[in-house]
């Protein structure tokens, strides 16, 4: 066996066997021939490290701060803002990676946080479900609305994340890339599907009224967050990976393979941003004294 390439959500890694006695390059210098692609995917990397740990502590600080008026789906919101913060820390170590170092052992490092970003799916295809059962099972909803099973599903998602984080980390399982297809096509094809009975229900729901209920109002403005960053951040894998045999190996593993994850891992930001905007923030602390001078 030359050279196994293995999904790692973000590269495909060459990973060395015990038994590989060819040069040592770099993943730069294995793509040396189209770099423009590998610049822009490292470029948007460390965009968001700048943009998505901010973001994402400031949501958690939100979170935090209103927990006593949240919406259900805050609780996996919370923990998609913790997994995001996390994998917004790696780009330094990426990029001394991709460009100077040789040595296989720090993948094993990108890996394991590669494959908690893989998971990152699950915990939107929660909160799609969480939508899903309010806007159409309503009754149903109202007599789940306690938030322990809400926790405990946080829990298992937590499980499955760690442990995938672990298989990948390994790096020497025959055919696990096909794991992370098939996750990411069926937390899609929920999502899309979740999102699509949302719209259908609020759609039909209330005729001959201007105004839509504010709770669904608030559900349909968490659909088009969700369907935003399914659209833009996890179409593109799910369109391009049924094609891969249609490029050259090279083509596919320095270009393709960048374009697609590159949009999906900006999700980090993208996914802190759009629930930032639709909440009121305290923006600076001289608004907040010139409100207590006029109340005095």
């Amino acid at each position: 066996m030359g050279i196994l390439y293995i999904n790692s959500s973000l590269l495909y890694v060459s990973h060395r066997p015990i038994n590989y006695t060819g040069d040592e390059r770099t993943v730069y210098e294995h793509c040396k021939d189209m770099p423009a692609v590998l610049i822009w995917y490292l470029g948007l990397q460390f965009i968001n490290m700048f943009l998505g740990i901010p973001a994402n502590i400031m949501v958690l600080w939100l979170i935090h701060k209103n927990k006593g008026d949240s919406s259900t789906s805050d609780i996996f919101i919370l923990h998609l803002a913790i997994i995001d913060v996390l994998f917004c820390l790696i780009p330094p170590l990426e990029l001394a990676n991709i460009v100077f170092l040789t040595t296989s052992s720090t993948w094993y490092v990108l890996r394991f946080f590669y494959g908690m970003k893989d998971s990152s799916p699950l915990l939107l295809s929660c909160i799609c479900l969480d939508r899903y059962m309010a806007v159409v099972h309503p009754i149903t909803f109202t007599e789940l609305k306690d938030r322990q099973h809400r926790a405990i599903l946080a829990i298992i998602v937590w499980l499955i994340t760690l442990a995938y984080a672990s298989a990948k980390c390994v790096g020497n399982i025959v055919n696990f890339e096909k794991v992370f297809t098939g996750m990411i096509l069926a937390a899609f094809a929920f999502m899309v599907f979740c999102n699509i009975a949302i719209l259908l229900a609020l759609r039909q729901s209330g005729p001959g009224r201007d105004e839509m209920h504010p709770v669904k109002k608030r559900a349909f403005k968490m659909v088009l967050i969700i369907l935003a960053i399914i659209v833009f951040n996890y179409f593109p894998p799910v369109a391009l990976f049924p094609f891969q045999h249609y490029f050259s190996p090279k083509v596919f593993r320095c270009y393709i393979h960048y374009v697609a994850f590159g949009l999906m891992d900006f999700s980090s930001s993208i996914q802190p941003m759009l629930y930032l905007s639709k909440e009121k923030l305290p923006w600076s602390c001289c608004q907040t004294s010139a409100t207590r001078i006029q109340d005095k």
